[in-house]
């Protein structure tokens, strides 16, 4: 397994101009680690719509990469939004998915499927262009700077460790959402 944190340091170290959409527990980090918070899109209280989201950006901003940081039970409560994001076929889309098999947010229930769900191979049957899975860091380490660089729609299974000991998550989250709508408003009125 893979420490989350650890893989969204992956993930901020290696984007370039890419816009990035985070949704429930990778969002949590965005804050502490991003550098152009112009770029990246918070989706705080809006479970299961990371990837829609996402995926309008992508068609709307055709010269950008767009990274969607999604969760196992965010997307389970979309999953049809997988042969929507294939059938749109956007070449700059590239959507994470963070398993851990619970619901981090909402009190750490069990996601239905658990960690048994193969997101990257329903992806694939989906009509995604590719799909990864990694359970080791060092190896997702070594591939990501080639992955960011393939078209898409292309999808990245993250199997990763909970974390429930983050300080002041509830307060950052509320926080967030306010300043998500804000900074969505405003990225779409300047740019």
């Amino acid at each position: 397994m893979i420490n989350e944190r650890d893989a969204v340091l992956v993930i901020y170290e290696q984007r370039k101009d890419q816009i990035v959409v985070t949704h429930m527990t990778p969002g949590r980090y965005w804050a502490e680690i991003s550098e152009d918070s112009q770029l990246d899109i918070p989706i705080l209280g809006g479970m299961g719509k990371a990837s829609s989201f996402g995926l309008g950006i992508a068609l709307a901003r055709k010269e950008k990469k767009v990274i969607v940081l999604d969760t196992d039970g965010s997307l389970l409560m979309n999953l049809g939004t997988l042969a929507t994001i294939s059938e749109q076929s956007p070449t700059n889309f590239i959507h994470f998915v963070f398993q851990d098999g619970v619901y981090a947010t909402t009190g750490e229930q069990p996601v239905p499927g658990g960690m048994n769900i193969d997101f990257s191979s329903a992806a694939k049957a989906m009509g995604y262009k590719e799909t990864f899975y990694f359970d080791d860091l060092e190896v997702f380490c070594q591939d990501i700077k080639n992955i960011l660089t393939l078209d898409g729609p292309i999808l990245i299974t993250l199997v990763v460790e909970h974390n429930n000991e983050i300080p002041g998550l509830e307060v950052l989250s509320m926080l967030s959402t306010r300043r998500s709508i804000n900074r969505t408003r405003d990225f779409f009125v300047n740019n």
